[in-house]
């Protein structure tokens, strides 16, 4: 059974800085594509960032911005961000690929301005 458990989110003021992370059972991080997605009220859920082995893939909005990274050892993906802007509040969610897309449950980002 697959499980990410997405941790880390919370209110920062613009400007500010998070980490999100990922923790992932039932799945290998290190082996299978792993990815950001955000959703904010109204919006369509979004890409973020992806990492599969040793690339990483950045959506233009968070480019310079936000890292992705994982812990093969913890079995956990992260995404730090920084320089954080209003327009990054979301919903942000964890995705593995699998023998089929799997989610986390999600976890809020306010950024105040």
């Amino acid at each position: 059974q697959v499980q990410l458990v997405e941790s880390g989110g919370g209110l920062v003021q613009a400007g500010g800085s998070l980490r999100l992370s990922c923790a992932a059972s039932g799945i290998r991080v290190s082996i299978n594509a792993m990815g950001w997605y955000r959703q904010a009220p109204g919006n369509q859920r979004e890409l973020v960032a992806t990492i599969t082995g040793g690339s990483t893939n950045y959506a233009d909005s968070v480019k310079g911005r936000f890292t992705i990274s994982r812990d093969d050892a913890k079995n956990t993906v992260y995404l730090q961000m920084n320089s954080l802007k209003p327009e990054d509040t979301a919903v942000y969610y964890c995705k593995g690929a699998g023998f089929r897309d799997y989610w986390g449950q999600g976890t809020q980002v306010t950024v105040s301005s």
